[in-house]
C-alpha cells in the first residue's frame, strides 16, 4: 500500500518539551475502517500523539498527513473542518441541554457564513440527530437533560456529538473510563461499528477491552513505538511484557 492511501500517516514525528523528546523519530499508518488501539505505560506520549494529530501541540520536526494532505502547520479548526474528531478523557456536553439539543448544536452548520445564517432545525439535521442516537443507544433520551445521564451515557453522547460531523478520523481518548462492565460491553460494540466507515484511533488501558475491539496494536513506549500488530501477537512481546504488561 502506499503512502497515499492511508487515512493517517505519521512519519518521523517529533515533539520536545524543556528538552525532553515527548514524541520521538514515530511513524504511524493508519488504514480506512481501521479501529487502532494505542496502549503503554503512562508518559509513554499517548496523548501527546493525538494532541499533536488533532493540532493542540505544534510537531517541532516530521509530517502528519491526513488522506495525504499535509497537517503540521494547519490550525486546530481547519483540521476539525477536513474531519477530524476528538475526545478528551473527561465528557465535555452541554450538560442543561437535552440530548438531542446537544446533537443538534453539533451539526457543522457553520461551515460556512451563508450555512449559519440559514440554519435552521431541518429534516437533515433531525434525521441526522436520530440516525447518531441510535448508533450511542440514546434513541431513548433525546428529550432528557445531558446532565442526567450516566456516566457511560454521557461518554457515549460525547462520540455522538463528534459522529454528527461525520468525521473519517476519530481520535479517542480512554473512552471507558469510569464505565459500568455493561456500558463497556456496549461501548466495544459501539466502537466496532462506528468504524466502519472512518478511522478511530482510541488509547486505552483496559486490555480486556483492548482485546475486543482492537483491529491492530501500537505499543508506545518513550514516545516511539515499541511494538506493533494484532493483539495476540502484540501480548506475546517480551518487550511489551518487560515495560508494560508485566506491572
Amino acid at each position: 500500500m502506499s503512502n497515499t492511501d492511508y487515512t493517517l500517516a505519521v512519519e518521523d514525528l517529533t515533539v520536545s518539551f524543556d528538552g525532553f523528546k515527548a514524541i520521538d523519530a514515530l511513524t504511524l499508518y493508519v488504514d480506512k475502517n481501521e479501529l487502532r488501539v494505542i496502549i503503554g505505560p503512562n508518559g509513554a506520549g499517548k496523548t501527546t500523539l493525538l494532541d499533536l494529530i488533532c493540532g493542540r501541540t505544534k510537531a517541532a520536526a516530521g509530517s502528519i498527513k491526513f488522506r495525504n494532505q499535509e497537517l503540521t502547520r494547519m490550525a486546530e479548526f481547519r483540521r476539525v473542518r477536513l474531519g477530524i474528531g476528538r475526545k478528551f478523557q473527561t465528557p465535555s456536553i452541554y450538560e442543561n441541554l437535552s440530548v438531542f439539543q446537544n446533537l443538534e448544536v453539533s451539526f457543522p452548520k457553520g461551515r460556512s457564513v451563508l450555512g449559519a445564517l440559514a440554519f435552521t432545525c431541518t429534516n437533515e439535521v433531525r434525521a441526522r440527530v436520530e440516525v447518531v442516537a441510535e448508533e450511542i443507544h440514546l434513541e431513548g433520551k433525546l428529550d432528557t437533560e445531558a446532565g442526567l445521564l450516566s456516566h457511560g451515557q454521557k461518554q457515549w453522547l460525547e462520540i455522538g456529538m463528534l459522529l454528527m460531523q461525520e468525521p473519517e478520523l476519530l481520535l479517542l481518548d480512554e473512552p471507558i473510563a469510569g464505565m459500568s462492565a455493561r456500558e463497556r460491553e456496549l461501548t466495544a460494540e459501539l466502537l466496532t461499528r462506528i468504524c466502519r466507515n472512518r478511522a478511530v484511533i482510541v488509547i486505552e488501558h483496559d486490555m480486556d477491552f483492548v482485546k475486543r475491539i482492537a483491529h491492530k496494536v501500537t505499543v508506545m513506549h518513550q514516545g516511539r513505538i515499541l511494538a506493533e500488530g494484532p493483539m495476540e501477537q502484540v501480548q506475546a512481546d517480551e518487550r511489551v511484557i518487560d515495560v508494560y504488561l508485566g506491572h
